[in-house]
């Protein structure tokens, strides 16, 4: 229901609209992703199913691959019995990261593989503090502090965050996480614990980016 607000998601573009390309393996894709540095509008990636036989990079190589050009995964969709889509876009000016994201780049970094553009983008990151503010995943990331505490402090809202369905809890968790100053923190919070007090009221998602900017 409020899958719209998760993390990293880009804006979405039509198949029709964009460039939709194969590539049978990472090293097709890297040369590709090379030959067309941002500014970009970005690439819908066809990746084959499992059991097809088909040469082709996996959801994996097309992660991978983003992360060491600056790029950023986003929305999947079916293609056809053979084929799926993913896509592809540069990543924009100021957007968070998550620490699955962070891990995986030291890893990439670690075996050689980052090029220019991903360097670019985590020097940026790194100094502007948003690599250091790096987000845990819905797996990982547990109940913040201050949230705890408020919740304690009200039980009404504590009764409506456990009704929450996985998602909603998350993106609750997710918009402290992705506050950029104490302020914008303390103020999603008592925004959460107000909503959240308002039984029998339609759920509205919380601010998960910083505004103005873009995630």
């Amino acid at each position: 229901m409020l899958a719209h607000l998760l993390p990293n998601v880009t804006s979405m573009a039509t198949p029709e609209a964009a460039d939709v390309r194969a590539f049978p393996d990472v090293d097709h894709l890297d040369t590709w992703l090379t030959a067309h540095p941002a500014p970009h509008p970005g690439l819908w990636v066809k990746v084959a199913k499992k059991g097809t036989g088909i040469p082709s990079v996996s959801a994996g190589d097309v992660n991978d691959a983003a992360l060491c050009h600056g790029w950023i995964t986003g929305h999947r969709r079916r293609l056809d019995e053979a084929y799926y889509l993913q896509r592809i876009t540069p990543r924009r000016p100021r957007s968070d990261w998550s620490m699955v994201n962070v891990r995986r780049v030291e890893e990439l970094t670690a075996a050689g593989r980052m090029r220019p553009g991903g360097l670019a983008e985590v020097d940026a990151a790194k100094a502007d503090g948003r690599w250091a503010a790096a987000y845990e995943s819905q797996k990982e990331a547990g109940v913040p502090e201050d949230l705890a505490a408020a919740l304690e402090r009200s039980p009404a809202a504590a009764r409506e965050f456990q009704r929450l369905g996985k998602t909603d809890r998350y993106l609750v968790v997710l918009g402290l996480l992705k506050a950029r100053t104490a302020r914008t923190r303390v103020a999603r919070l008592e925004k959460a614990v107000a909503r959240l007090e308002a039984e029998g009221h339609p759920r509205q998602p919380i601010e998960v980016s910083s505004p103005p900017s873009n995630t």
